[in-house]
């Protein structure tokens, strides 16, 4: 019997974008099962919190049922390695995107030899979006609601409604 094939997409999701969504989706499409592996990242001061990122990439891809949101800290491969994983996805928007994924990619592979890195570039529709740049436009009052699903386009709109 074969063994299901897991793939692990990480990232902060800070918050999750349609350009994030497109890698998941497409890659729900050609592994068994998905985990988007939501990054603590105790080193980026984040909008969202742990909890609420993981709700967001829940909400936005309840739709997809061999798609699950898990917490993870510390290294990539060690993540992959805890939940039986074979691949990791990375999505690319850019050449800058592929230079950076390059170099993680050979080092994961240094790390774990036995994990496959599979880059899925993003679809020209949104391939212009970055968690980044939706929380600027959206902290500035800008409209997002094309960069990012309605569950996130709530959190976000909540999130900013409040006073700091």
């Amino acid at each position: 019997m074969k063994r299901p094939v897991i793939a692990v997409y990480s990232g902060t999701f800070d918050p999750l974008t349609l350009g994030h969504e497109d890698v998941v989706r497409r890659a729900a499409h050609m592994f068994d099962q998905v985990i988007v592996a939501v990054a603590t990242a105790h080193h980026k001061k984040t909008l969202f919190t742990l909890d609420e990122r993981l709700h967001q990439v829940q909400s936005a891809l309840r739709d997809c049922p061999n798609v699950q949101a898990l917490p993870f800290d510390g290294l990539m491969v060690d993540c992959v390695r805890a939940h039986n994983a074979q691949v990791i996805v990375r999505g690319l928007r850019s050449v800058t995107d592929y230079d950076y994924e390059t170099q993680m990619s050979g080092m994961n592979r240094h790390l774990a030899p036995d994990v496959d890195t599979v880059f899925l570039h993003t679809s020209a529709q949104v391939q212009h979006i970055s968690s980044t740049l939706v929380r600027e436009i959206a902290k500035l009052g800008g409209d997002v609601s094309g960069l990012v699903s309605k569950p996130v386009l709530s959190a976000l709109e909540f999130k900013l409604s409040k006073p700091d």
